[in-house]
């Protein structure tokens, strides 16, 4: 599905030059439902760090690559060990922005610092009880391992005339979560992201010098590493981009003015009757609109429903689908199976909106409680 939303957004540009339809773009911000669902007593909460402290970060020497573009003069990969102090106070700092928990307590010193022997990372029951008895809180979330890898790449760009240096990094951060009382972890979090940086200059040696430090890099990828369990935790919020069809009949320029007043209900009357009583690319046009009008209200399961019949109108307008599929990977293929990939990739954001209802519901209801 995500091959589907990539020829999407590669195709919509087709879309609009090509067709007689007017096509403009919205943003539309929505929350998903987190991966972990926590009861509603747990409503506060310890932020904990369960990494011993390690003075040196690099894990493994760096390894230099052989260059496989002539434009490329340097690659470097290197691991490293996070600053655990600091990916835990992002984390907590990022867990109690969300005001999703009553009361958010951080403890971010070593606890294993003082260990004598190697011990495994995962608190025992009863440090769990004492923790969550002397922070006082109902349950802990703990940093117990974080972990980057960096690739530093140098190139020279002709046409430009200048070096492009990037440093991309890969974070690795795990958190636990402890109940008071329980032999094992409630959840064990193992996520991943990427953050990046590049720099230009006229000059080989400057380029070198222009790019982050590693110490900057640790610094600042150790914090974005304690923002990216968030969403694993807690209920987001995520932005899409969306596509309204405006011209071509007067119904759906009128529809599009309906839009501007945000006056959903009229515009989707309008697209009704378009639907009603045209045919392919118009009757698909007008589908599409009224299930991003029902969207814009907050009615996803009739949001979904309505973006099916625009998938089904443009799936019958595809000829020689097979064929045209194989077009697509290599980059050419007829503006009607572009529209069936855009509305299969609507269909399935919307089916992930509609799978996340209950549960959505269901973790947001310590914040409805509380007005």
């Amino acid at each position: 599905m995500k091959k589907k939303l990539l020829y999407c957004l590669a195709t919509i540009g087709l879309l609009c030059l090509n067709a007689c339809q007017t096509v403009e773009q919205l943003s539309i911000d929505y929350m998903l439902p987190a991966e972990v669902s926590f009861p509603a007593n747990l409503r506060r909460v310890g932020i904990v760090n369960n990494m011993p402290d390690n003075p040196d970060n690099k894990l493994i020497t760096s390894s230099e690559d052989k260059n496989k573009d002539k434009t490329e003069i340097a690659r470097r990969t290197d691991y490293y060990n996070g600053d655990p102090r600091i990916t835990t106070e992002t984390l907590a700092e990022s867990i109690a922005n969300e005001n999703y928990f009553d009361l958010v307590v951080i403890c971010d010193s070593a606890l294993r610092s003082q260990d004598r022997a190697p011990r495994e990372a995962t608190l025992s029951s009863e440090e769990v009880v004492q923790l969550t008895h002397d922070l006082g809180v109902d349950f802990l979330i703990a940093l117990e391992n974080v972990q980057f890898r960096s690739l530093r790449k140098v190139s020279y760009l002709p046409d430009w005339r200048v070096f492009y240096g990037t440093v991309d990094v890969k974070v690795y951060p795990t958190v636990k979560v402890y109940l008071p009382n329980r032999k094992i972890p409630m959840v064990t979090v193992n996520c991943t992201d990427s953050i990046f940086w590049d720099a230009s200059s006229s000059s080989e040696t400057q380029i070198f010098n222009q790019l982050i430090s590693e110490k900057d890099m640790i610094e600042q990828a150790s914090s974005f590493a304690g923002t990216v369990p968030v969403k694993y935790l807690l209920p987001y919020w995520k932005t899409a981009k969306r596509y309204l069809f405006t011209g071509g009949t007067v119904n759906m320029r009128d529809a599009a003015i309906y839009v501007k007043e945000n006056n959903w209900p009229e515009a989707i009357r309008l697209w009704e009757t378009e639907y009603n009583s045209k045919k392919g690319k118009k009757k698909m046009y007008a589908a599409y609109n009224i299930a991003l009008g029902y969207e814009m209200q907050d009615s996803i399961n009739t949001a979904y429903d309505w973006a099916v019949k625009a998938q089904e109108v443009a799936k019958s307008m595809a000829k020689n689908t097979v064929k045209d599929i194989e077009d697509v990977e290599r980059g050419s293929y007829s503006s009607d199976i572009s529209y069936y990939l855009m509305t299969s990739s609507y269909v399935s954001e919307l089916q992930e909106r509609k799978n996340g209802l209950v549960r959505l519901n269901v973790q947001m209801q310590r914040i409805n409680d509380d007005f």
